[in-house]
């Protein structure tokens, strides 16, 4: 994940257009407002603002198609926790939805990752996205105070410390290489909500290490795709609350666009660095995400892109910024996001515009290989 400008999504005037876009983004930019304040099923009449808008622009697509609209909010979500946006009555246009998208999630009921990018992925290409919002003010403290390695240091708690006690807190905030960017930390992770609790403790995945949600028989929910799809979320830490006091976890669009990519890019990491190359993280105040340098001095740059939406993604597609210097650049999606949509790649490559036509996009499977392949070459080239 880079934070350039043009990472935000490019116009898009055939989507803008068209009626089914708008609209999708309304509602599931009201899940999002509706999670933030309560439980998703506990709304009465008047219903919020956004969450009227939501339902009054369904029904009127229902009225417009001759479909029975939804009754309620309560009616409107349970659209949403149980049926694919395929089956909505609504005309979509081409790419836009998958089989199988739904904006909540039926175990769980709370907004799925894809619902999350349709409401903050989509719109007006000036919008500053709190995810990229936060990373930007990081890296402008970090530079005011010449501290690269504080800013280094502040993607690493994002990325490997989502969930954090009281004494953890006060650790972090007492760190002085993190100093630059204490006030932000203490805006970003916030207190959780009663809804992780189970019998007075909070559970962590020791797989993507986000709270986990309780869910009906006992079960737990992981708000990962990337752990959902390898099977039931593993318990790692637990929490109670009568031991720990407060527990604090970083907000939503942080874990989503900045905590998941970075699991992503420290496994690549990890992988990358144990075929014996060199591998930097967030060069030049996150130009990128990995610099990798062979043994003859080829040097690739490489952002990872955990989306669920290939459109959105190929949208966005830009060149990397040239510096720090590399000789070849890529993407790379993890490989559950191809297993989980049929013609990711193919849908990418439809809709990235043309300046980004020379920027491949691999799964994390395919830069391994590559990078092995490239390896023994470099090794004959270094020893010749």
């Amino acid at each position: 994940m880079t934070v350039e400008a043009e990472d935000l999504p490019s116009p898009a005037t055939d989507w803008a257009a068209h009626a089914g876009i708008p609209l999708i983004r309304t509602v599931a930019g009201a899940l999002l407002a509706l999670e933030a304040r309560t439980d998703l099923g506990s709304f009465t009449l008047p219903y919020p603002p956004e969450a009227q808008r939501a339902l009054d622009r369904v029904v009127l697509a229902c009225l417009l198609k001759g479909a029975l609209p939804p009754a309620s909010l309560v009616e409107l979500l349970a659209w949403c926790r149980e049926f694919p946006l395929i089956d909505w009555p609504v005309d979509w246009p081409a790419d836009a939805v998958g089989p199988d998208d739904r904006l909540l999630d039926p175990d769980s009921g709370r907004p799925t990752e894809l619902c999350h990018e349709w409401a903050e992925r989509v719109g007006d290409s000036a919008l500053v996205f709190r995810d990229r919002e936060i990373i930007r003010a990081a890296l402008r403290l970090c530079r005011e105070y010449g501290e690269p390695e504080a800013y280094t240091a502040f993607r690493g708690l994002l990325v490997n410390r989502p969930v954090l006690t009281a004494a953890e807190s006060f650790q972090v905030l007492n760190d002085m290489v993190l100093a630059p960017v204490h006030e932000l930390i203490r805006r970003i992770y916030l207190p959780v909500p009663d809804s992780y609790l189970r019998h007075g403790e909070f559970v962590a995945c020791s797989r993507c290490l986000t709270l986990l949600t309780p869910v009906r028989g006992g079960e737990w929910w992981c708000e990962r795709d990337r752990c959902r799809s390898q099977g039931p979320p593993p318990v790692g830490r637990r929490l109670l609350r009568d031991d720990e006091g407060e527990v604090f976890q970083l907000e939503r669009p942080v874990r989503q666009f900045v905590t998941g990519p970075g699991r992503a890019e420290a496994a690549l990491e990890a992988e990358l660095s144990a075929l014996g190359l060199q591998v930097r993280m967030w060069p030049g105040y996150d130009a990128y995400d990995l610099l990798v340098t062979f043994p003859d001095g080829w040097r690739w740059a490489i952002d990872v892109k955990d989306w669920a939406h290939p459109v959105f993604l190929g949208r966005s597609a830009h060149q990397l910024p040239h510096e720090p210097p590399y000789d070849e650049a890529f993407w790379v999606v993890p490989d559950h996001r191809i297993a989980a949509r049929q013609g990711y790649v193919s849908t990418y490559e439809r809709n990235r515009p043309p300046h980004a036509r020379g920027l491949p996009l691999l799964t994390h499977t395919q830069l391994v290989s590559q990078a092995r392949r490239r390896l023994r070459t470099s090794r004959k080239a270094s020893h010749a």
